[in-house]
């Protein structure tokens, strides 16, 4: 399974819809058999599931995401978890021992709206 993290510099983006891009890691069997990173083609509404699930991701992690941005990951058969924090390295190391859990934090409410992916 491919599991793509939004990040910037390492580090989980707390802004999916404008991170520098994809850190993603390709498990087998609970284990980390590589990463590559994925720049971030560019935000345009609805674009971003459709690129990563042509990339063959299964699960997409973010510190804040749109609602809306979500609901088309998941019409993609695409896992959604929000509200992680960290360096991408630890952030997946916990996602494999499955202490990481999505707080379904949805940006809307406040003035980041437009770059954790709603239009």
């Amino acid at each position: 399974m491919k599991i793509a993290i939004a990040s910037e510099n390492g580090i989980v983006s707390a802004h999916f819809g404008h991170c520098e891009g994809f850190t993603v890691f390709e498990t087998e069997d609970g284990v980390i058999k590589g990463h590559e990173f994925i720049p971030n083609p560019g935000h345009q509404p609805g674009f971003l599931p459709v690129f990563l699930k042509e990339a063959e991701v299964g699960v997409i992690i973010a510190g804040g995401m749109g609602g809306r941005a979500q609901d088309l990951f998941f019409e993609n058969g695409i896992g959604v978890i929000v509200g992680a924090e960290g360096s991408c390295d630890e952030v997946m190391d916990r996602y494999i021992k499955g202490e990481l859990k999505s707080t379904a934090s949805v940006c809307d409410a406040h003035n980041h709206e437009q770059e954790c992916g709603e239009h």
